[in-house]
């Protein structure tokens, strides 16, 4: 009995450093899987734009077809103009409205963060929070209102004011969390040494939160240029933004969707261009605060 007990296999236990690399290896494939779902439109996007409508007798539509730049031509060619000025709206447009909106934004995010006000400063973030809560919907009648009375329909102005509207909120609670963030002592320092309250704010603070205010910039940027809803009811003819540009592309025979991933891939470049360029920024910007030792 007690030799067939010694001849039984003893199993080692399993290291740590074993267990460990085995938990690594399966977070590696589990963002693997996650970054091909993730980037898997834009790859049948880019396919799509490098072919025509799919041809009756191809037995796999998505792998079956010859490249060609017929979409891309057809974009930048006979259709040219209105693409370039569709990019100029958009460009124009988002750019105005992302200096309205962090310009204020970060003013607003530095008083609410150094200084009190009567009705509470938490009140006032939860109010320009539910900014972001509410339907945009509910507001397009009042606007359309407005701006006619005010002549601003169809207008660059009217376009800037109703976009940075509705990004200011990001710009406000961004800038306001990364001041609140930024020691105390510096700005008391500066004001011991006879610095006014708004010199330590340009010279002091705003260096500092430099990476918040990129953070900020390229938010209201992205979701200026991606504006739809407003820009259908607000900018009917001389102010389209791109955006609407790519809504209508459908013709008589139906979607042509070699021509709407074309535009699409257009409309996306600009976001991830600047999201590349200032990527370390948007990271430290938007994480600064988020853990606390």
């Amino acid at each position: 009995m007690a030799a067939e007990t010694n001849s039984l296999p003893v199993t080692a236990p399993q290291s740590p450093k074993a267990r460990a690399s085995f938990g690594d290896r399966l977070i590696i494939a589990l963002a693997i899987i996650c970054t091909f779902i993730a980037f898997s439109p834009f790859g049948y996007a880019i396919l799509t734009s490098f072919k025509s409508q799919w041809k009756e007798g191809s037995i796999i539509p998505f792998v079956q077809f010859e490249p060609n730049l017929q979409n891309w031509q057809t974009e930048f060619g006979s259709g040219g103009p209105e693409t370039f000025k569709a990019l100029r709206n958009s460009t124009l447009i988002s750019l105005g409205a992302t200096l309205v909106a962090t310009t204020l934004g970060t003013l607003a995010g530095y008083g609410l963060a150094r200084f009190k006000y009567g009705v509470g400063n938490r009140n006032l973030v939860s109010w320009f929070l539910s900014q972001r809560f509410l339907p945009p919907v509910a507001t397009l009648i009042p606007f359309v209102l407005m701006f006619r009375d005010l002549k601003l329909l169809d207008t660059l102005p009217g376009m800037v004011i109703v976009n940075a509207t509705f990004t200011l909120p990001f710009a406000v609670l961004i800038m306001r969390d990364y001041f609140a963030d930024l020691p105390p002592e510096m700005r008391e320092a500066a004001l011991v040494d006879g610095a006014s309250e708004f010199t330590t704010f340009l010279r002091i603070a705003l260096p500092l939160a430099r990476p918040a205010l990129v953070a900020s910039t390229l938010i209201c940027f992205a979701f200026a240029w991606n504006e739809f809803l407003f820009a259908s009811v607000l900018a009917n003819r001389d102010w389209k933004p791109y955006p609407m540009l790519v809504a209508g592309s459908d013709t008589v025979r139906g979607i042509d969707f070699g021509f709407v991933t074309t535009r699409m891939l257009i409309a996306v470049t600009a976001p991830v261009i600047l999201s590349l360029m200032v990527q370390r920024f948007i990271v430290r910007g938007l994480t600064f605060g988020a853990v606390k030792g």
